[in-house]
């Protein structure tokens, strides 16, 4: 057990994963994402690719208790069973992918559609009609996929809830359950895998202590009165991770 302690203090970048996690807990509270787009960008600037996967879908898990009640009364159940259920099948495909493919190129084409898609929102584009079954299940899937492959389990989902005219207390409890699901989803797929290790199940024990106190605090500060407000958290939440998360800025990059 000390060795063990020792070595999670050890862990490259350990202050900036705590302060990190700390402020994407604020805003996941807040506007009931955005965990992934903030902590992922940096700590992969301090650990492996797969590491990060299993760090921030374990804490995510670990955070279910703080936001879930709420959320499950206020969701459509029917409409994020759907979309999970067409994430349960591609995430498997974006784990086999993680072990795969450059990741430098996958953060080049996450940045690339969260960017393309942000001005869209910005520019005032909406969609108006109704998406039908085949839709959602392909919003679900790719939603599944890109999470398995770079742990931003949401973006999908939440640039669809966002480009409606969903109410925001709506927008905010579907995302908080779907992305509950598909963190338990993703967890499982690394268990069976084999690619869930001990140092990795200590780290993300010890981050979700912050995480999990300044989800409720932003859980707190969260009005649906002021969904104007809300929106435009969101546009940062998903601006931030695209700015942060763009290869350019690697050494030599």
């Amino acid at each position: 057990m000390p060795d063990a302690l020792s070595a999670l203090w050890q862990t490259p970048g350990l202050l900036w994963l705590v302060l990190t996690i700390s402020v994407a807990g604020l805003v996941r509270g807040f506007t009931g994402f955005g965990t992934a787009l903030i902590f992922v960008p940096v700590a992969g600037m301090f650990l492996p690719p797969a590491v990060v996967v299993a760090v921030i879908t374990l804490t995510g898990v670990a955070s279910m208790a703080a936001l879930l009640p709420r959320a499950w009364g206020q969701a459509d159940r029917r409409e994020v069973g759907l979309l999970s259920l067409a994430a349960l099948l591609t995430v498997p495909l974006g784990l086999w992918l993680l072990g795969r493919m450059d990741p430098v190129t996958v953060r080049w084409i996450v940045a690339g559609i969260a960017g393309v898609t942000l001005m869209a929102l910005i520019a005032g584009w909406r969609y108006s009609g109704r998406v039908g079954l085949p839709g959602m299940a392909g919003i679900g899937g790719v939603a599944g996929a890109v999470g398995g492959l770079t742990g931003l389990t949401g973006p999908m989902v939440i640039l669809f809830y966002l480009a409606g005219r969903v109410a925001a207390q709506s927008v905010r409890a579907n995302t908080i359950l779907f992305l509950a699901i598909l963190d338990v989803v993703i967890v499982a797929n690394l268990l069976w895998r084999g690619a869930m290790s001990w140092p990795t199940v200590g780290l993300a024990a010890v981050l979700s202590v912050p995480y999990f106190c300044t989800t409720l605090v932003g859980q707190a500060l969260f009005d649906p009165r002021h969904e104007r407000l809300y929106r435009w958290a969101a546009y940062g939440v998903i601006g931030l991770a695209v700015v942060s998360g763009l290869p350019a800025w690697d050494t030599g990059g």
